[in-house]
């Protein structure tokens, strides 16, 4: 049996809806219900009423929700024990990081950071979107750095936690250049000729932003997906190699276009085919006393006051996203 599991099912239990908590679990529907079928599996017992809607729980379910509350929260704050112990690392930040941020955006940024703020001794967690942002419910970083679009915010309580701005990011379609260093494919293709597609699989928050830029576009865009990964470095991978077409961040491909490895696949009437997300530092509120709820779940009390150095970070980027 995983922990995640009986996450997925407080989350259920609480939503009522699968759809609902596949979004706020950032995992596909199908994907969700069979993790949710496993925990069943595991119980000897069905724990969904799957006939009634919304979804309810049945007796056995009921039992369950109320267990798994005190299950979590126990591992929760064992791991705040835990870490309670390990004194030697109070001089460092732990930052939890989407893969594609740690591989691109991260690494520059601490370059600037330390220019600016002065030196930092830093551990980076890199994770999929939906466990780094589990990372700062559960306390088990100093600070969470993710991608923010209105059109898929996080579910965190903003009484709980605070946000700074740390920059923007714009994504857009690059493909490999021919001998000529024009596009090797073009959009918006065409209905008999479809253009080959490198994609984020279901689930990928990039991918959504995908979806995002192709529902927005004025012109019908023709596409054959010919790949598919979750991580922006692996579509750029197959790009550079001529595969196909991939929406990528532009801080994950400005080496690349400086060297011409990597072009535009944008015609010149069709710039507005990208979209501009923030990047967003976000850390839980020291003040917060009392245990809270929010769209991810938790009932982990507020842990110790910020590191000195993590609160020191925090002041000096709260200011500087003023200035932005």
């Amino acid at each position: 049996m995983e922990t995640k599991w009986l996450e997925d099912f407080v989350s259920l239990a609480e939503t009522r809806s699968f759809s609902r908590s596949a979004q706020l679990r950032h995992v596909t529907q199908p994907a969700f219900s069979r993790r949710i079928q496993s925990l069943e599996a595991w119980a000897g017992t069905d724990l969904v009423d799957r006939s009634s809607y919304p979804t309810r729980l049945t007796p056995a379910g009921e039992t369950l929700y109320s267990q798994s509350l005190e299950v979590l929260q126990a591992l929760q704050s064992t791991r705040a024990m835990l870490r309670g112990h390990t004194a030697a690392g109070q001089d460092v930040i732990e930052f939890a990081v989407p893969h594609t941020l740690a591989f691109t955006f991260f690494p520059a940024w601490v370059s600037a950071l330390r220019e600016k703020f002065g030196p930092i001794k830093s551990r980076l967690i890199a994770l999929n979107v939906h466990d780094a942002v589990m990372r700062l419910v559960e306390g088990s970083c100093d600070l969470l750095i993710a991608y923010h679009h209105p059109s898929q915010p996080y579910q965190l309580d903003a009484d709980r936690y605070e946000m700074v701005s740390l920059g923007e990011e714009v994504m857009a379609p690059y493909v490999k250049p021919d001998a000529d260093g024009k596009p090797l494919f073009q959009l918006p293709g065409r209905a008999g000729h479809p253009l080959p597609y490198l994609g984020y699989a279901p689930g990928a928050y990039l991918g959504q932003m995908v979806e995002l830029i192709l529902k927005q576009s004025d012109a019908a865009i023709h596409f054959d997906r010919v790949y598919e990964t979750d991580m922006a470095e692996g579509l750029k991978a197959m790009a550079l190699e001529g595969h196909g077409i991939a929406f990528l961040p532009f801080s994950a491909v400005k080496k690349d276009l400086r060297a011409k490895k990597l072009v535009s696949a944008l015609p010149p009437e069709m710039k507005g085919l990208q979209i501009t997300m923030d990047v967003r530092a976000y850390r839980e509120r020291p003040s917060i006393k009392e245990a809270g709820k929010t769209g991810i779940h938790t009932n982990r009390s507020a842990g110790p006051a910020p590191k000195r150095n993590a609160q020191a970070l925090w002041d000096y980027l709260a200011t500087q996203s003023a200035v932005l």
